[in-house]
């Protein structure tokens, strides 16, 4: 299976940082991955904060790796013990082919505690510190308040399929997270959103193009769109032909109407 090889050869890469963990979280540990879909979301601990010759020896590693199929779909945040108590610290991080700073967030946090996947190393509970309920929800929240809810109002991000796929999966999740406390897999969302009653269309959809093993359908609808791009950073994709032009609009117009109002009333009960 190429991801058990590129995850092998990557722990191999690392050797020479003495990490002391590799952890995966996400879809590749909560069992939901879809090889050559999914990223490959991952969490290094390193003996201390990197200094620039770690950097460096950490960018060296990740190009290395180019090569190998999959590769660009691996994403690792490498931190420290010292630096985890704050979880709005960004710490280093190598994702979309470049390496860039971001935080590991609540919800990767109790990934890891609850499920997360030990490639090498420690596991979680005696690294990490555990995430209080209260942030956890805290952070759900302000994640579909001020990410989410604004993003609605652009109304071309819903013509790509990535927007319109993330945008109702992760407010599912995100009701579950605030409504039962645990997490769920996007799989898990999908029934989710037929029960808080989004348009069934759309749901349909999503299901169609990233579940076709249970969708009732396994064929793409006539003009489907393929644009896509990686989670929480979406691509431009392509331009649509002519006649998927009108789907897409329509599809976008109903992930809108929906979505809008339903992150309002979230936010007002929750937040």
């Amino acid at each position: 299976m190429p991801t058990d090889v590129l995850l092998a050869r990557f722990v191999r890469e690392l050797a020479p940082l003495g990490t002391r963990a590799v952890w995966a979280h996400g879809s590749l540990a909560g069992g939901d991955y879809q090889e050559g879909r999914s990223d490959l979301d991952l969490v290094a601990v390193l003996r201390e904060p990197p200094r620039l010759k770690t950097v460096r020896k950490v960018a060296t590693a990740h190009r290395r790796l180019r090569a190998e199929p999959l590769a660009g779909r691996l994403h690792c945040s490498y931190v420290a013990p010292a630096t985890l108590d704050d979880p709005e610290r960004p710490h280093l991080t190598w994702a979309h082919g470049r390496l860039m700073r971001r935080p590991v967030t609540p919800v990767t946090r109790r990934e890891l505690h609850d499920f997360g996947r030990v490639l090498s190393g420690e596991a979680p509970a005696g690294l990490l510190p555990e995430v209080p309920d209260a942030e956890l929800r805290g952070f759900v929240v302000r994640d579909q308040r001020d990410y989410w809810r604004p993003a609605v109002d652009r109304a071309r991000l819903w013509r790509q399929d990535i927007w319109v796929d993330l945008g109702l999966l992760t407010f599912a999740r995100a009701t579950v997270t605030l409504r039962e406390g645990r997490l769920v897999t996007k799989r898990e969302a999908l029934g989710e959103l037929r029960e808080l009653g989004a348009p069934e269309e759309v749901v349909a959809d999503i299901e169609r193009r990233r579940y076709p093993d249970t969708a009732p359908g396994t064929d793409p609808a006539p003009g489907a769109a393929t644009a896509g791009g990686p989670d929480r950073a979406p691509g431009t994709g392509t331009a649509p032909a002519p006649a998927d032009d009108h789907r897409l609009t329509v599809r976008a117009e109903l992930t809108r109407a929906y979505l809008g109002p339903a992150i309002d009333a979230l936010v007002a009960t929750y937040g």
